[in-house]
């Protein structure tokens, strides 16, 4: 397999956990369990990444030259990219449970979502914003007292 191959195969498993947070939110499985499955699996792909490339590559973490040279190793540059999709992904599952949990409404929280995945931690903060100003009981005090936000 090429990491070409590999990484067509790895986008297509994120994006099958992307889908039902954004479109299945109210699903038991579809805010805890998938969160939880499809970061793992894509962390056991990062390590067995991380570990065919350890020690058989240049660079490492010390500048920004040695990251650029580690990720010129194109399993290398995947193994970072897999990095990504796991983590952005238990964020997304983070902010759904923590949105139902506050009663947010999940139509403010979709652009969250499609940001996190995209450019994860500028949707962090988009869904942190979100958080503070758009939860059920802020909204409902808000439309009770005129004048107020």
């Amino acid at each position: 397999m090429t990491p070409e191959q590999l990484f067509s195969i790895v986008n297509l498993v994120a994006m099958v956990g992307w889908l039902p947070l954004v479109f299945f939110p109210r699903a038991r499985w579809a805010s805890t369990a998938v969160p939880f499955v499809v970061p793992t699996a894509l962390a056991v792909v990062y390590v067995v990444l991380i570990a065919m490339t350890l020690g058989r590559t240049d660079g490492g973490f010390s500048s920004l030259a040695a990251v650029s040279a580690l990720f010129s190793n194109p399993w290398a540059l995947l193994a970072g990219w897999t990095h990504y999709l796991a983590f952005d992904l238990f964020i997304g599952g983070w902010e759904v449970r923590d949105a139902q949990q506050r009663g947010v409404r999940h139509l403010l929280v979709i652009p969250a979502l499609v940001l996190t995945f995209l450019v994860g931690p500028a949707g962090l903060l988009v869904y942190l914003a979100i958080r503070r100003f758009g939860s059920a009981d802020r909204l409902t005090a808000s439309a009770a007292v005129p004048g107020t936000r």
